[in-house]
């Protein structure tokens, strides 16, 4: 018994919050691994949204409806990973920023 896949669908809005992620500075793979969707799919609503061309889902009951609260909850988790990042980009800073400092002449611990 062969059971035909249906695409997922999202909304414009879904899909514009998505791509204000990427260009924000995230990269495509967290974007896309947050808000759970393809990273293929991702990097053509970026491309489509630059020239302009990003579009909605199309209509029927199998598309996908996101709900403010959804998109609330994607943007946390975006800034979540984001700030995640930063702090463990500071801690490796200021590790090798001690070891650094342990060369240095006059340098006490």
């Amino acid at each position: 018994m062969s059971e035909k896949q249906v695409r997922a669908q999202y909304t414009r809005e879904f899909k514009l919050e998505a791509v204000r992620q990427v260009r924000s500075g995230q990269p495509i793979a967290v974007v896309a691994k947050v808000l759970g969707i393809p990273k293929a799919s991702l990097g053509n609503w970026v491309r489509l949204s630059a020239k302009g061309k990003l579009d909605g889902a199309g209509g029927g009951d199998k598309s996908i409806q996101v709900s403010p609260e959804q998109m609330e909850i994607a943007r946390l988790r975006a800034e979540n990973a984001r700030l995640r990042m930063e702090r463990d980009i500071a801690k490796a800073a200021a590790y090798f920023a001690q070891d650094t400092l342990q060369g240095t002449p006059g340098f006490t611990k």
